[in-house]
């Protein structure tokens, strides 16, 4: 039973680094189009009205996989819970580097003050 649930874990966990790996490298690739956009339209030196419009498309597309990166974390963050409710919270499925803590991720997106 226990190796049926490891089993089954692995294939989720290899597709869920495939998800995240793909929708990495989409995002990356979104974010190039978007800067070769700007270039290009400097060194043609044209008017910033010249392809706006594909412009604001490709920025929409980009924030598009933004909000599918959450999406994917978000899930692999559901599946660590699954993970731990079935019995496997001990296992490690290829994660390279350890999560961090959430209440220290929640507690990063506020500013701090320093002396």
């Amino acid at each position: 039973m226990l190796k049926n649930r490891r089993q089954a874990a692995q294939k989720v966990a290899d597709s869920l680094f495939a998800a995240e790996d793909a929708i990495d490298a989409a995002l990356a690739r979104a974010a190039e189009l978007n800067r070769t956009l700007v270039a290009a339209r400097n060194e043609a030196r044209v008017s910033a009205i010249v392809g706006q419009d594909a412009f604001e498309v490709a920025a929409t597309t980009f924030a598009a996989l933004a909000s599918a990166r959450a999406g994917i974390v978000e899930t692999h963050k559901r599946l660590s819970e699954t993970q731990i409710q079935v019995g496997l919270r001990t296992v490690s499925f290829g994660d390279l580097v350890p999560k961090p803590a959430t209440a220290h991720l929640e507690a990063d997106r506020h500013l701090h003050a320093v002396a």
